[in-house]
């Protein structure tokens, strides 16, 4: 009987952390820019962007938010959901910008949400990913025709001099108004370089921060990003 009790102890000891693993796993994070850009389309200026996820077992549900500090910067709120095995990743947002139509608007012809289905893969030395709009607002192509507006990307993580960096390249596929750079087929509309680092303050405390150089050699755009993350 004492060793079947010390046996029970052993096999329950084991299963406890297998337990704790199986529990859906929170984040809670905001980012301060000084710029915000999205695949170097239109920048605007400083804003927050809070970000709250969960996830489990490679599911996972996030809410992304944007709010600028001037009266005319729009405020956005982007839901995704999402799983992740073995660097195989595929996901749908749900993004809507206020002063569009109000949010429970979704009717074709009356809608600020645009519905985007991403698929990827990452290598760990090179992630490469596929986004297409499929349903809510979209852009048009030279016809006028829904244009089924896509993105693609690859991205590089790689450390120099102590520091996180990752350089991105992306691009539009095929003609659509739904980005600003109006691309007329093909056209190469990202070039990033990004750097990471923590500053540590005490034992217990560190201040992520990044720096973003950003350029669209479509509109001939170019930016340079600062962000600290809470």
């Amino acid at each position: 009987m004492k060793k079947r009790w010390w046996t029970g102890l052993a096999v329950l000891c084991g299963y406890l952390p297998l337990v704790a693993q199986d529990r859906p796993e929170v984040e809670l994070s905001a980012d301060v820019v000084s710029v915000n850009m999205w695949r170097a389309q239109t920048p605007y200026g400083v804003s927050i962007q809070p970000t709250l996820s969960v996830s489990w077992k490679g599911l996972w549900l996030s809410a992304w938010g944007n709010a600028g500090f001037k009266h005319d910067d729009p405020r956005e709120i982007d839901l995704t959901l999402g799983y992740e095995r073995n660097g195989f990743s595929v996901s749908v947002t749900d993004y809507w910008i206020d002063g569009t139509s109000g949010y429970f608007h979704f009717s074709p012809d009356n809608t600020g949400h645009t519905f985007e289905a991403q698929v990827g893969y990452d290598f760990n030395f090179l992630s490469v990913n596929w986004y297409t709009n499929f349903a809510g607002y979209d852009g048009v192509d030279s016809h006028g025709n829904r244009a089924y507006s896509s993105y693609m990307e690859v991205a590089a993580p790689f450390r120099l001099g102590g520091l996180e960096w990752e350089a991105r390249v992306g691009a539009v596929p095929w003609t659509t108004d739904f980005y600003n750079d109006g691309s007329t087929g093909f056209a190469v509309t990202l070039l990033q370089l990004e750097a990471k680092k923590e500053i540590q303050f005490t034992s217990k405390f560190t201040l992520p921060i990044f720096a973003r150089l950003v350029f669209n050699p479509t509109t001939e755009a170019a930016r340079m990003v600062f962000g600290v993350t809470f």
